[in-house]
């Protein structure tokens, strides 16, 4: 919580560069103090479902092999503001290259089984429906995805997982759904949900729901960060 997902959420990374780029130019003594007053002005993220958020992806990263070319906290042009389209957008090693990955995550605190945030049109179910099926979504991840990839490290990914996803019939995508919860394990949450979607995501496309038990409170993901949660 305090390394891998702290950096996603904070992306550390990003930020690191933006201070130095910002610290190199030509700066008067004033423009150097107004610089430091610009970069303290920084509002932390503080919404439990952004933590969420650093969380799936630093499991995916780790133990799912995924790639992101892009953290989208660098999108944000309201501090407080949500970005459109997949929580999830990557790509995954394959013997032969690489595969798009696209996904989305939930958090619920809720004691139900399963809780409301897989359920309906807003629900991650239906969310993943619609990555699968959806071409007006895919075209605008596609080009939102495409100039942060151009003539990166990231550019052999980018065009080797496209040309296999439409070579595939718009269908070679590996698709992920994280359920985050603070409730003891309950194989009803993702169950039924699973069993839905088998029968509308086709192959070569995959699908995997991951629910992730915590063993605190989901208000407390936060402090987990900054290291004053519980062990």
């Amino acid at each position: 919580m305090q390394r891998e997902v702290a950096e996603r959420l904070k992306d550390t990374p990003g930020r690191d560069e933006f201070e130095s780029h910002l610290k190199s130019l030509a700066l008067t003594e004033m423009g150097k103090e107004n610089l430091e007053a610009v970069l303290k002005a920084e509002i932390p993220e503080e919404r439990t479902w952004a933590v969420g958020e650093a969380l799936a992806e630093a499991l995916l990263i780790s133990n799912r092999g995924v790639v992101f070319p892009w953290n989208m906290e660098r999108d944000k042009r309201n501090a407080k503001g949500s970005l459109p389209g997949a929580d999830i957008v990557g790509f995954v090693p394959l013997d032969s290259g690489f595969q798009l990955v696209l996904g989305e995550v939930k958090t619920a605190s809720e004691t139900k089984y399963p809780p409301g945030v897989m359920l309906g049109r807003s629900g991650l179910v239906h969310q993943i429906d619609n990555l699968a099926r959806n071409m007006s979504t895919i075209y605008q991840l596609l080009r939102w995805l495409q100039p942060r990839c151009k003539n990166t490290e990231y550019q052999e990914a980018f065009d080797h997982s496209v040309a296999l996803y439409l070579n595939s019939g718009n269908k070679a995508a590996s698709l992920f759904g994280i359920l985050i919860r603070d409730t003891a394990p309950n194989k009803l949450d993702l169950e039924g949900r699973g069993k839905a979607l088998g029968n509308t995501v086709i192959r070569p496309a995959s699908c995997e729901l991951i629910a992730v038990y915590l063993p605190f409170e989901i208000t407390d993901l936060l402090s987990q960060i900054e290291g004053g949660g519980a062990a």
